[in-house]
């Protein structure tokens, strides 16, 4: 029998080992190969997968998106669900919430320099740029 224990693959990953114990009860990685003492042996393409599924993570996807992309690389027939489609998705959603973050950014400068020290206090006064000043702002704001 061969291949590395979960201890091995969790190094290489990067990962620990609850997290690959994680990940095969949500069904990102195939349940292993036992030892005749119990102990999990994985297939050496275990470490590939398991930076694939971080990375995607970093990139801002969730576990239920990643294993939608390891699936679609696994069944290559389906494009529509793929990097191309679901990374193109993934980045017009980052670059609304950019400027969203961006309009926030605004808005705390624009808080700092009006010299609001206190919520409350900063609502009451007409230089206040916070977006409960004026309900059209905050429509703005959310829109």
């Amino acid at each position: 029998m061969t291949g590395l224990r979960s201890g091995e693959v969790a190094r290489a990953a990067g990962v620990n080992r609850q997290t690959l114990r994680y990940y095969e009860r949500r069904g990102l990685l195939a349940r292993p190969d036992r030892t005749p003492g119990g102990h999990r042996l994985y297939p050496a393409e275990t470490v590939t997968l398991l930076r694939a599924i971080k990375t995607a993570q970093r990139l801002g996807f969730s576990l239920a998106e990643a294993a939608g992309l390891l699936q679609a690389g696994r069944l290559r027939h389906r494009p529509d669900a793929g990097l191309a489609q679901l990374g193109a998705a993934k980045l017009a959603e980052t670059q609304a919430r950019i400027a969203e973050l961006g309009v926030i950014a605004d808005t705390l400068r624009s808080a700092l320099a009006a010299g609001c020290a206190d919520l409350v206090d900063c609502a009451g006064q007409p230089r206040c740029p916070l977006p409960f000043a004026d309900p059209g702002q905050a429509a703005t704001l959310a829109g």
